[in-house]
């Protein structure tokens, strides 16, 4: 008895070893049900048409075809080595466990210079590990990979609620998709409420102020209260270091020891404002008003705004008596009808100050520039080498 090997036309693989007996229809209706096709035609393996039964030997190689011509099994296994060129076959992934199946050209088309190309553009180029079922293994989270995956389908970014963002993000560079990368770089960014930046209004700081102990110092270093109403407000002792209380309005304030050391207190209105020892070394208050303030403090205690910038201030008539304004800048400065008797202003700039009717007894002017100022109905001789006190 002889047997052969049937094979479907063009293909070399699953085929069926059958008995060969009767007439060569009796062959073909065997390799019908065997094969699961019509068969009409058999070929030995040069693509020769076998057209009589006597024609075969035992253990030859026949290819089955429902009528087509022959394939030659070889240039299949070429189309099929230039499918997977293509990227159509289907693989399976096992990430970390979990199995996701996709085709070959998701994984290299959407990003061909990310990690996932370079292992999978040809067939076994870096060695992939797979487990026991063909799955390629990669040691990975598979809830921040299915993300990933679904982008390179259809492009995308879908992310589940529960799954923290971030880890997708720090998937999508381990395996260098950079679009994606860059796409939830600022997605995360819009999720991220914008910094408040807004100034303190006067009903929040006041809240503050009533929430503080007397006797404790309210810490208020940096803090944005530009344009803020603060006037009338009691803000003895007050730490305003480097804040930013620009445009304010503190007339009338109780500034009494505050710390306004380089505070922004530019366009402020200080009118009328207690500024007993007040601190301010090198704030910028150009262009306030301090008309009528009172720097002058009974118990001694003389207010310091040594490095001070006071550009185009306005102080007409304020108590100034020991106030120390050394190396301050006062340029176009009004300090008409001001008391600055035993007043430090060495090396300050009193360029085109209106000092008329000034108080400068005993006052410091040692080094400081007065071009163009104006001293016109001083009250007290002016004496240009008064010891600093």
């Amino acid at each position: 008895m002889r047997r052969v090997t049937l094979f479907v036309n063009g293909t070399s693989k699953n085929g069926k070893v059958v008995a060969v007996y009767g007439t060569l229809s009796d062959l073909l209706t065997v390799a019908s049900n065997k094969l699961g096709i019509r068969a009409c035609n058999l070929y030995n393996g040069k693509g020769g048409l076998i057209d009589d039964i006597a024609l075969i030997r035992d253990d030859d190689v026949l290819y089955v075809s429902e009528g087509d011509a022959f394939i030659n099994p070889q240039s299949d296994s070429k189309t099929s080595d230039d499918n997977s060129g293509s990227h159509t076959d289907w693989l399976t992934l096992n990430i970390g466990g979990r199995l996701f199946t996709t085709t070959r050209s998701t994984l290299v088309s959407k990003e061909p210079d990310c990690m996932l190309a370079h292992m999978f553009r040809e067939k076994d180029v870096w060695g992939n590990k797979q487990d026991e079922r063909g799955s390629y293994l990669i040691d990975r989270s598979p809830e921040y990979f299915e993300p990933i995956l679904n982008y390179l389908r259809h492009g995308q970014i879908i992310v589940n609620e529960g799954i923290n963002i971030l880890g997708v993000l720090e998937e999508a560079r381990f395996f260098g998709i950079e679009q994606l990368a860059e796409q939830l770089e600022v997605a995360i960014k819009n999720s991220h409420p914008p910094e408040d930046h807004s100034p303190l209004s006067r009903k929040e700081f006041v809240r503050f102020l009533l929430a503080t102990p007397t006797k404790s110092e309210l810490r208020c270093q940096g803090l944005n209260f530009s344009g803020a109403d603060l006037s009338r407000l009691d803000l003895r002792y007050i730490n305003f270091k480097m804040a930013n209380l620009s445009r304010c309005n503190l007339t009338y304030a109780n500034l009494c020891c505050s710390n306004l050391e380089r505070a922004d207190l530019s366009g402020a209105n200080l009118d009328g404002a207690n500024l007993q020892g007040v601190k301010m070394l090198c704030s910028n208050a150009e262009g306030a008003s301090l008309k009528g303030c009172n720097f002058e403090d009974p118990s001694g205690l003389k207010a310091n705004l040594e490095g001070a910038n006071l550009k185009g201030v306005d102080m007409e008539g304020s108590q100034m008596t020991g106030i120390n304004l050394r190396v301050a800048t006062l340029k176009n400065a009004k300090l008409k009808n001001c008391n600055l008797r035993g007043a430090t202003l060495a090396g300050t700039d009193l360029e085109n100050c209106d000092l008329s009717g000034c108080d400068l007894q005993e006052a410091n002017l040692r080094g400081s520039n007065v071009k163009g100022a104006i001293f016109e109905e001083m009250l007290t001789p002016l004496h240009m080498s008064q010891s600093v006190r």
